[in-house]
């Protein structure tokens, strides 16, 4: 009969207390050996490891996890014997009225189940084509349970194994009891996920990780070189008060989808959205950051071009907007009261980039560049100079250029 040590150093006898040796030292892996792993998919890869160390067939293992994600409604981490890394997939919002996701085991836990247990060698009067596709995986069982976070939010682990007759009891009460503290670790790293997930959604990931990294007290954060972007949609108070509640929501995010999906592509970094405005910057410390702003105000316009081509297709006028560009050294921090922080950029060439966009509306040129940005951006050549105009609450004229008319 052979033996092994447990932690005391105490040979234990296979048959005679190997299964709660063997699930004690998971356990304890997983309550005190985590700490430093930040990301909830490493430790479920090692989990089954350890799992399969153990004796124990895994041969696939998933967990489920609603979030809190302006995209994505939920994501699953998938694990398959032999992989080094778990695969994760995201799925959108709407997914969860599909018939596949309402006849699906994780579906029948999130409605209350506390257990889908599928032997898979039996195939009579089955056409379920998700336990289709673990059988021809060569999969033999298939279990899912809840795994239970505050605040009755509810998530799904799942484990499958190839083993001919499946689990056994053993092996069923060994990952059953897991669970606990597979639940508490899940948790923490969720939460994690979430809380970086909001502060990238409302303040953008530069300004997310400043703020993570404990960039928190007012007043706090840098200098820094920027080229500054501040775009404005015209005639908005207008339409607000003659469409639809709806309509006029859906209008903005049109809008700001157009606009800001290359500003984002191309490197820059929103700080705020401002009713129909939206104030972006793109670092210096990026060689081509006036380039890359360039290039996302060019394929703004052209995506907006698109807009209003559907716009002019369903007997509306089209959306016209004003962009005014700037660069020069701004304040890049926390302002705000003792209690309620805004982290964004301040200074005076943020002051020129939105009297430009002021400008816009009277000199009827949708963008407007001052000198020193087509100068650090090298496209002079490429620009309309319009002349010097004075802004307002600017000591001097600035010298203003315009993107050609076609």
């Amino acid at each position: 009969m052979s033996s092994f040590l447990n932690k005391a150093g105490t040979a234990v006898e296979a048959g005679e207390g190997v299964w709660p040796v063997r699930r004690r030292r998971i356990l304890d892996w997983l309550v005190n050996e985590t700490r430093g792993e930040r990301f909830i998919d490493n430790i479920l890869v090692e989990m089954c490891e350890k799992l399969l160390a153990s004796g124990v067939p895994v041969a696939r293992a998933t967990l489920h996890f609603r979030m809190n994600h302006p995209q994505w409604i939920g994501a699953r981490i998938l694990w398959k014997e032999g992989l080094a890394e778990a695969k994760i997939n995201t799925f959108a919002y709407g997914i969860e009225n599909t018939p596949e996701f309402l006849k699906s085991p994780v579906n029948a836990i999130h409605q209350g189940a506390e257990e889908v247990r599928k032997q898979l060698e039996d195939t009579a009067d089955d056409e379920d084509s998700f336990y289709q596709e673990l059988r021809d995986d060569g999969l033999t069982e298939y279990i899912a349970w809840p795994v239970e976070h505050t605040f009755g939010k509810r998530h799904v682990a799942t484990f499958s194994t190839s083993r001919p007759g499946g689990f056994t009891n053993e092996h069923v009460d060994f990952l059953r009891d897991l669970l606990p503290a597979l639940t508490l670790v899940s948790e923490i790293r969720l939460k994690n996920i979430i809380a970086r997930t909001l502060l990238q959604t409302y303040v953008g990931p530069h300004a997310s990780e400043q703020i993570l990294s404990g960039v928190t007290t007012r007043g706090s954060g840098a200098t820094v070189g920027a080229a500054i972007m501040i775009c404005d949609l015209r005639d908005f108070t207008e339409i607000s008060d003659l469409w639809p509640r709806d309509d006029v929501i859906h209008l903005l995010n049109d809008y700001f989808d157009a606009m800001s999906d290359p500003i984002e592509r191309y490197g820059g970094e929103i700080l705020k959205f401002m009713g129909d405005g939206l104030l972006a910057i793109f670092p210096l410390s990026k060689d081509t950051a006036c380039h890359d702003l360039l290039q996302a105000i060019r394929e703004g316009q052209a995506l907006m071009a698109q807009l209003n081509q559907q716009y002019a297709g369903n007997g509306r006028e089209p959306l016209r907007y004003g962009v005014g560009v700037h660069v020069g050294d701004v304040m890049y921090g926390n302002i705000g009261s003792r209690r309620r922080l805004d982290f964004t950029v301040i200074g005076p060439a943020v002051n020129v980039a939105s009297r430009l966009e002021t400008l816009t509306k009277e000199v009827k040129r949708p963008v407007l560049l001052s000198r020193a940005f087509v100068e650090m951006a090298d496209c002079a050549k490429d620009m309309d100079s319009l002349g010097t105009f004075p802004l307002r609450g600017l000591g001097e004229p600035v010298d203003v250029f315009a993107f050609p008319e076609r």
